[in-house]
């Protein structure tokens, strides 16, 4: 299926729900925050949130440091 993963067209398996993208790309949960379709995604809804061909996302991730 495709998807705009930040900015760029992306092909990931069918099925995925936005905690499965995550697992699928190797990024942990706890350090991103996740905008679909240009509204932000709640962490409660990670599991019931069915990617659909054409979304666009846009994963940021949480960098510590000083």
């Amino acid at each position: 299926m495709q998807i705009r993963l930040n900015g760029d067209p992306t092909t990931v398996p069918d099925g995925l729900n936005v905690a499965s993208l995550l697992a699928h790309l190797s990024l942990r949960p706890e350090r991103v925050a996740v905008e679909r379709n240009r509204q932000v995604a709640r962490r409660a809804d990670w599991e019931t949130t069915l990617l659909q061909p054409g979304d666009e996302l846009e994963i940021l991730t949480f960098v510590g440091g000083g």
